[in-house]
């Protein structure tokens, strides 16, 4: 049961965004970038000087009777170049996103468990040694790492003065500690990553995942217990005011949509030695994020075949609450996956998911797993408007299937030469080997990989299906007659557009016609990527995820096969197509398992809407977790789960203000609905009126 000081403080943060009333006034947008032109400024030197700048201009806020402090009131991020520099990098280089360091998750127990003071006195001898080798390169980059520290610690400073001066005497002490000394408490380790979250923020490196924070924070908590510093309901109250610092600032978050924020929380999973490390912790998380009711953090759970079923209940009873989350990863997949990407046992092990579900390694990746996304449907579309009549096969068309696969693939991957990557200094500081070699992290890491989503692959299963049964089949369509629907958006024959969408064959109804389909064009997109190099060594890894290009792709999509209209949407992820009739979850699963996933381990989960009825009793909830376990026993990689009803979505479209903590699942994240572009709302609502 929640306290009534988190109750609280969840109403002021989430409800009533009490922090909007610190927020600085917006700032010229290129203050920064104008001086570093006159200047010549180096990357490097432009990102100390803005992390440094953010950092001075921050104001502490402290509340009375908060115990984690620490509240973004900076709301411009400067911009590290003017409009014609960046003009001109972008027409040399690939810009991925904004072009800032993202989508990874760092090592935070390499701060956590040092503290800044030695950690700079580590950083000095490097600096001598390297000065000492004629490195100065590397001993300039490290002594702007010292700078990015000292700052930090004279803004904590000026917290903790604030702290004093308001009387919470709880959270100056924690700042008289850290981040300058290691942590040597559970409420220490929780403010100091508080302060390191908020750092790289600060420095605009967004998305970049909170990781296995029950594994790095778990020595803390254990010692605390142990010592009998706090009861189950104590800690859980501490945790929950944790959590709560990740909707202080998500309102200042620079991405596409609210919610999309990158703070993913990864729980569980089974280590090297073959050992499942759910722990106390991992389950104090579940159980805060059920009690809260918010957005943020994102609970991703690791399972796999010995998975207890109280686990999935207990996941099923947050997805009851509509958070969209926990989001299910099945390690008995994925680890092998990795492994044959090239990952070590050791590194696949401790995976963890990036912002919405792509798999990244902890403080060794400087993977971009969302780099761009193929287009099953547009692929299957293209073979047919240039192969279907001139194709005296099936076999034959489906070879300009995959021929089309390869050459979209190929065109995908020569695309992302040259990415150019803003420096992260401050991050650098926890992946490994940056501080050995004096190089930022946005240079590249241990692995440098890049994945590529796979959109619309239940419309282009479905589009083949009907080609192969009704035009090579049983001939009952010729093939001019399906061209001409195509090009005139099935105007010419409305009919067979109703029949194609409601009565050919579906992936979603376990049927092996067409699953077998859906598995052969995964296993050519995972095979015409195998052996690419990209040109910073990494590989390409292919996926089943869509991200926002469900939306993107699908509006520059003429009609298909399937009976889908121009422009009209494909299905979020790796799920049944919008208009799939399906014959109820238990055959979606089924459809979704045949394939060879291990093969196509970008990650990219199978989305199911379920209506909030299906939770009215303990019964239907279990049943619920039972098909959970299924995916995962059968062999599916990833599971999400949207508890949507309709009608409470269109009403939340008319009357917003009635619904501002009415969470949904989007593509790979949770966010307030009334929050969304409409768009996003649509496609929500299309996809639950089809569930």
């Amino acid at each position: 049961m929640i306290s009534e000081r988190i109750r609280k403080m969840r109403k002021a943060f989430v409800e009533e965004k009490i922090q909007k009333k610190y927020w600085q006034e917006e700032t010229d947008h290129y203050v920064l970038a104008r001086e570093f032109s006159r200047q010549k400024e180096d990357s490097i030197d432009r990102a100390t000087e803005r992390l440094l700048f953010v950092l001075d201009h921050e104001k502490p806020v402290v509340f009375p009777d908060e115990k984690i402090a620490f509240l973004r009131t900076v709301r411009t991020i400067p911009e590290l170049y003017t409009e014609e520099e960046a003009k001109e990098i972008a027409r040399k280089h690939r810009i991925h996103e904004k072009g800032d360091v993202c989508n990874i998750n760092v090592d935070y127990s390499m701060l956590l468990g040092v503290g800044f003071d030695a950690k700079k006195a580590e950083l000095r001898d490097r600096i001598a040694d390297f000065r000492q080798r004629g490195k100065e390169k590397e001993a300039h980059y490290l002594s702007q790492q010292i700078r990015i520290l000292s700052s930090v610690e004279d803004l904590v400073d000026r917290y903790r003065k604030e702290a004093e001066k308001v009387g919470n005497t709880t959270v100056a002490s924690s700042l008289s500690h850290v981040p300058s000394g290691r942590a040597t408490s559970w409420l220490e380790a929780m403010q100091f990553f508080r302060i390191i979250h908020y750092v790289m923020w600060c420095g605009r490196n967004y998305h970049n995942t909170l990781g296995r924070m029950d594994q790095y924070l778990y020595p803390y908590f254990h010692h605390d217990m142990e010592a009998g510093l706090y009861t189950k309901e104590q800690a859980q109250e501490l945790l929950e005011e944790f959590f709560l610092t990740f909707n202080r600032d998500s309102d200042l978050y620079p991405g596409m949509q609210q919610g999309d924020n990158g703070q993913s929380l990864v729980l569980g999973g089974i280590g090297p030695d073959g050992k499942d490390s759910y722990n106390e912790l991992s389950e104090l998380c579940m159980l805060s994020s059920l009690d809260l009711k918010v957005i943020d953090p994102k609970i991703n759970l690791r399972v796999n075949k010995n998975t207890p079923f109280s686990l999935y209940v207990l996941g099923t009873k947050m997805t009851r609450q509509g958070l969209g989350f926990p989001q299910y990863s099945n390690d008995d997949v994925v680890i092998p996956g990795l492994e044959k990407l090239g990952y070590s046992h050791e590194d696949a092990c401790s995976y963890v998911v990036a912002a919405c579900w792509e798999f990244i390694i902890p403080n060794k990746a400087m993977d971009i797993p969302n780099i761009d996304a193929l287009s099953f449907a547009g692929a299957v579309e293209k073979a047919c408007f240039d192969f279907l009549e001139s194709s005296p096969t099936y076999e034959e068309f489906e070879k300009h299937v995959d021929e089309q696969i390869e050459k979209d693939a190929a065109s995908i991957c020569e695309h992302t030469k040259g990415v150019f990557l803003y420096p992260a200094p401050f991050l650098s500081l926890m992946m490994t080997g940056c501080e050995e070699t004096g190089r930022d992290v946005s240079l590249g890491c241990v692995y440098n990989n890049y994945g590529i989503h796979g959109t619309g692959i239940a419309t282009a299963a479905d589009s083949l299906a009907v080609i192969k049964k009704y035009v090579y089949g049983d001939k009952s369509i010729g093939k001019a007659h399906l061209l001409q629907c195509l090009h005139d958006d099935f105007k010419s024959d409305p009919i067979l557009c109703n029949n194609l969408r409601y009565r050919a064959p579906k992936m979603g109804n376990d049927d092996d016609f067409v699953d077998s389909i859906a598995t052969h064009l995964l296993d050519q997109f995972a095979s015409v990527l195998k052996g690419k190099k990209n040109d910073r060594g990494g590989i390409f890894r292919a996926g089943t995820g869509s991200a926002m290009y469900y939306v993107w792709h699908a509006a520059k999509l003429p009609a298909t096969a399937d009976g889908r209209h121009s422009g009209e949407g494909l299905p979020a992820n790796y799920s049944p197509s919008l208009f799939c009739r399906s014959f109820g979850p238990i055959s979606i699963i089924k459809s979704f398992s045949k394939q060879h996933l291990e093969n196509a381990i970008n990650g990219g989960p199978l989305t199911l809407e379920v209506h909030d009825t299906v939770f009215k009793t303990e019964e239907s909830l279990e049943k619920v977790a039972m098909l959970v376990k299924s995916y995962i026993d059968l062999g599916g990689h990833q599971l999400q789960i949207n508890t949507v009803n309709r009608e409470q979505l269109l009403d939340a479209q008319k009357h917003p203000e009635k619904y501002r903590n009415l969470i949904v699942r989007v593509w790979g994240w949770s966010g307030y609905f009334v929050e969304l572009d409409k768009c996003y709302q649509d496609h929500i609502i299309q996809r639950m009126e089809l569930s």
